[in-house]
């Protein structure tokens, strides 16, 4: 009578692995590196591995909203350099520094209801829209001053974005976790995150069950451009400069720390918990490959075969 049971206690753990494969994985790296790379387990690697990778998981959870609508928004890294510039522009001209960020996260809201609006109503992928976005924010952040960093000087935005701390954790640390928090009760609590999952499980149903699902992926969009000019914002407080090419490339660790954290990239499915793991995951890999002192060549090649890898064992 022990072998059913036997069984079928192998049978849940075998399906608990298989559901969480890229969990397991990345666990599997984490220890490699705790055994293999010198000092990897103290506390200050894992202070420093959350702060450098808060940038990431404030993105990742704006783009969690728009990859589990079942769309994507590669514009998250251009924009993030435009905020930083124009926060920075807005600070030089004396602008108090809340103006300046309540500007900045409105700037990014409007560019990402645009986009919204472009997929939406003209029936346009959000896959070339979003593209067509990067190239413009991205010309725009490089013409506003010619290419030139703009200088920061206001401490107390350095502080509250990046510098600063309170309780003992620093800026960016407390950044993702309240941008956890907000992210987890709009997507998981409200009405509003049933209806994303609604829009990107299965559209037609949601629309014949009276979801606006066009209003649900602009507002999708909307909240994409504001954690990236947020995460602008770190960038330049983080350099203490808007400098047009800080976010270049970041749409790509954003999207795969989606992927990796279980939000299918075709939609319906996901979690913003799952989401800032992956980002975490990312910032662990880069962090041990650098304590083992592989070239930023090798580093690159390793850390994206391992994504590609972790990404394919957990499609859905």
């Amino acid at each position: 009578m022990s072998a059913p049971s036997s069984t079928s206690t192998g049978g849940r753990l075998a399906g608990f692995l298989r559901d969480h494969i890229t969990y397991v994985i990345f666990l599997a790296i984490t220890l490699y590196f705790v055994l293999f790379a010198p000092h990897f387990a103290s506390l200050s690697t894992a202070s420093a591995v959350l702060r450098i990778t808060a940038i990431v998981s404030v993105m990742a959870i704006g783009m969690t909203f728009v990859i589990i609508c079942g769309e994507i928004d590669l514009s998250v890294g251009s924009v993030a350099s435009f905020a930083g510039m124009i926060g920075a522009l807005l600070l030089d001209r004396d602008v108090p520094g809340y103006v300046a960020s309540l500007i900045v996260l409105a700037a990014g809201a409007g560019i990402g209801a645009a986009s919204g609006l472009l997929v939406t109503k003209l029936r346009i992928p959000s896959f070339l829209v979003t593209l067509g976005m990067l190239s413009i924010f991205s010309g725009l952040a490089l013409t506003i001053t010619g290419t030139r960093p703009v200088p920061i000087v206001d401490d107390d935005f350095s502080n509250l974005f990046w510098n600063g701390g309170f309780a003992g954790i620093q800026a960016p640390i407390w950044w993702t976790i309240v941008l956890t928090l907000i992210g987890y009760y709009l997507l998981h609590q409200m009405a509003y995150g049933r209806r994303v999952f609604a829009t990107g499980g299965n559209p037609v149903a949601a629309r014949f069950s009276g979801v606006r699902t066009d209003g649900v992926k602009i507002v999708a969009f909307m909240l994409s451009g504001m954690t990236a000019s947020l995460a602008g914002l770190m960038l330049a407080a983080r350099s203490t400069a808007g400098n047009p090419s800080l976010g270049a490339g970041l749409e790509l660790d954003v999207i795969a720390a989606v992927i990796i954290g279980g939000t299918s990239l075709f939609g319906g499915y996901g979690s913003i918990v799952g989401s800032v793991i992956g980002a975490i995951f990312i910032g662990i890999l880069g962090f041990g490959l650098l304590v083992l002192g592989l070239s930023t060549s090798i580093q690159e090649v390793i850390k994206g075969a391992i994504i590609i890898i972790a990404v394919s064992l957990n499609r859905r």
